[in-house]
């Protein structure tokens, strides 16, 4: 199967380069992508505007996904969008939406050097150079990615609604739970938690939904990517700022509240260095409890993937073991509030 992927992925490349013929030289799945597969093709292409080597990342469907997540021709036009407003995103290059090169639709990017593995950022602080210039430059980068706002012709494939933000996503949680086939009754709780404290709509700009530590790439120098793109969307620039200052995404750095790399006044800085607006620690907290709800519904439904023969996945079966620690935190986090 993986000499018939690559013969086909050679032919395209070259139709896409303009090339008399194309040779990977390297040709290889990489980890990760519990969501998306990401190949690593060293092209080698003979000549015209392109001639030369070629590092190229090609994202594809995996055999099965969560719903809620855009396919690749979505995700293409999110990665342009983000590129076009000085985003750090490796260069998106050619897109075929039709199933008949590999029989799914996909991608193919500029390989951007570096590491993404959460775990392996947190724990190695000779990645990312300066972690509080890291920290700041995260920040920046998240208000490059909300300068972006509806309307939006080349984005019109993301939903519009007219309630808040948050009230939307609960709504969305709720319906998930409704239908699932096991009760999770902190979950519940935690849903009727941010119903009863939801915000009213306010500015709606894009949100990457997934901004945080493993989801961007560094090197010995500093960032070099900002990736996975898949959940982005209309809403409240505070999901964001929650999402990567939750507890379950400082892999075992619950004191770098920032990403479990930095500070969050470093963070915050940078964000409000570029956006003009000043970021509300207390509205923030709301948005962090949100991240926990929101991981958790993920985690089950990662898992419901392996248990169901969809997939067969060890990585899966393990994020549904993540939900009761999930709970204790919203538990943890709307005690007192």
């Amino acid at each position: 199967m993986s000499d018939l992927l690559r013969s086909a992925l050679e032919a395209y490349v070259a139709e896409q380069a303009k090339a008399e013929a194309v040779e990977f030289s390297d040709f290889r799945l990489l980890s990760g992508g519990a969501i998306q597969e990401n190949w690593l093709a060293v092209a080698n292409i003979s000549d015209g505007a392109l001639a030369g080597t070629l590092e190229l990342v090609i994202r594809a469907d995996s055999p099965s996904g969560v719903s809620v997540s855009h396919g690749r021709a979505q995700e293409f036009a999110l990665l342009k969008a983000a590129f076009a407003a000085g985003v750090t995103v490796p260069e998106p290059l050619w897109l075929c939406s039709a199933a008949q090169v590999i029989g799914r639709p996909f991608f193919v990017m500029r390989k951007v050097g570096g590491l993404a593995a959460g775990h392996a950022v947190v724990k190695d602080t000779s990645l990312g150079g300066d972690r509080a210039a890291l920290t700041f430059r995260l920040g920046v980068e998240l208000a490059r990615i909300h300068s972006i706002r509806p309307p939006r012709a080349d984005l019109d494939f993301l939903p519009t609604y007219d309630q808040s933000p948050a009230l939307q996503a609960i709504e969305r949680y709720r319906a998930f739970l409704d239908q699932h086939h096991s009760a999770h009754p902190i979950l519940e709780w935690g849903l009727r938690w941010l119903e009863r404290h939801a915000p009213p709509r306010n500015e709606i700009v894009l949100a990457h939904r997934d901004f945080r530590t493993g989801n961007y790439m560094v090197d010995a120098h500093g960032l070099t990517a900002i990736l996975d793109w898949e959940f982005a969307g209309w809403s409240d620039p505070l999901e964001d700022i929650g999402w990567f200052c939750a507890k379950c995404w400082r892999f075992g750095a619950p004191h770098l509240e920032a990403g479990g790399i930095g500070a969050r006044s470093d963070f915050y800085r940078g964000y409000e260095s570029v956006s003009g607006r000043a970021i509300d620690a207390g509205h923030v907290h709301y948005w962090e409890v949100m991240a926990h709800l929101n991981w958790a519904i993920i985690a089950i439904q990662q898992a419901q993937r392996h248990v169901s023969g969809e997939e067969s996945s060890l990585l899966l079966a393990l994020t549904g073991h993540i939900v009761p620690e999930l709970e204790y935190e919203i538990l943890c986090m709307t005690e007192a509030v």
